[in-house]
């Protein structure tokens, strides 16, 4: 069950949401996704299209800034990771960040022109996002270089030690980044 919490961020759109965990001697049952607790908690409506799973086998795995054409809606399955948005979108909040740690019992709620990035605090750690769309996207979708220090996220693991895929290493500063305009979804 989703909690009677759903917090709104500096990024308008952007909700972090308390999510509730069943534990007994078999372990340990969460819900984490349901449309109508989302709805009563005042997100807009969200139509589930695909779901991915990224494993991250190692601490300090960073991944993102990535603006993807679509709506997510994230949770940890297991483990934990530092997760970070910054608003890309036009508009007063242009390079506004928000970081979350993001646990089993927290879900974000990301809007479209939102990027998103994490960095893993655990091995074995596992990231589930519903998407509103199909992946891959047949566009390109901005990207920001998640150790950019003009956006002032606070990662645990400095880039020296981070593990970043050659499309994250590689992606342009938030300097170069042109704001996306913002869609009704």
């Amino acid at each position: 069950m989703i909690t009677e919490r759903a917090g709104s961020t500096a990024i308008p759109g952007l909700y972090v949401i308390d999510v509730e965990s069943f534990h007994d001697m078999r372990g340990t049952t969460r819900r984490n996704y349901c449309q109508d607790d989302l709805a009563a908690l005042g997100l807009p409506p969200f139509e589930v299209t695909q779901n991915n799973i990224a494993f991250s086998k190692a601490v300090g795995t960073t991944r993102g800034f990535h603006a993807e054409p679509w709506e997510k809606y994230i949770t940890v399955v297991h483990g934990e990771a530092l997760g970070a948005w910054v608003d890309l979108r036009e508009g007063s909040t242009f390079g506004t960040t928000v970081e979350v740690r993001l646990t089993p019992d927290k879900a974000v709620y990301v809007p479209r022109g939102v990027a998103n990035s994490y960095q893993t605090q655990t091995e074995g750690m596992a990231y589930s996002y519903l998407i509103n769309g199909s992946w891959p996207a047949r566009d390109p979708y901005p990207l920001v270089y998640p150790f950019d220090a003009d956006l002032g996220i606070q990662w645990p693991i400095p880039r020296e030690h981070a593990i970043l895929a050659a499309k994250d290493a590689d992606a342009p500063p938030f300097a170069a980044t042109k704001p996306v305009r913002r869609q009704n979804t």
